[in-house]
């Protein structure tokens, strides 16, 4: 049996669930969590750092509507058991200026996938993660230190096969 490909959804991609200001994304990321994340297509994760961010939102009913979809969708949580190296690695990315230092919580979604073997991290933030610049440096990074796991930062768009 063929082993299902892992996804990693950072802050950005449960966000566009509710982006009235961005409706294309948003039906796209609606099509991906109903066809993809729902179905069990893709083992799916998050970590604290997503739960983070979301508890760091002033709003409160912005914040409930997105933690509920802890709920509604198979969404695992990644056991934060090496934080160390998790937060070893997110510092390389960010002394190597691959990541602003006031985007720290990108590099912690950078790491937690990398350090956990997952296949894709998916982002809807094109200007610190989702582009082919910034991917070709972390990876580059990652094999400098010994990560070779195959890793792909890409949006859900990228990620949806009808195929499947």
């Amino acid at each position: 049996m063929k082993k299902k490909q892992s996804v990693y959804l950072d802050t950005s991609v449960i966000n566009f669930l509710f982006a009235d200001d961005s409706p294309e994304k948003r039906e796209i990321t609606k099509d991906f969590f109903d066809n993809f994340i729902n179905t069990g297509i893709y083992d799916c994760y998050v970590s604290g750092f997503v739960i983070d961010e979301i508890e760091n939102n002033p709003n409160q009913e912005e914040k409930e509507k997105l933690l509920k979809i802890f709920e509604d969708y198979p969404i695992n949580f990644l056991e934060l058991i090496n934080a160390d190296e998790i937060s070893e690695l997110a510092k390389v990315y960010v002394d190597k200026g691959i990541i602003p230092y006031k985007k720290y919580y990108d590099a912690y979604h950078i790491a937690c996938a990398v350090v956990n073997r997952i296949d894709y991290l998916v982002s809807w933030n094109y200007r610190h993660l989702a582009n082919v610049n910034r991917e070709r440096k972390i990876i580059s990074a990652n094999l400098e230190i010994g990560y070779i796991h195959e890793f792909r930062i890409i949006t859900p768009l990228e990620l949806i096969d009808y195929e499947s």
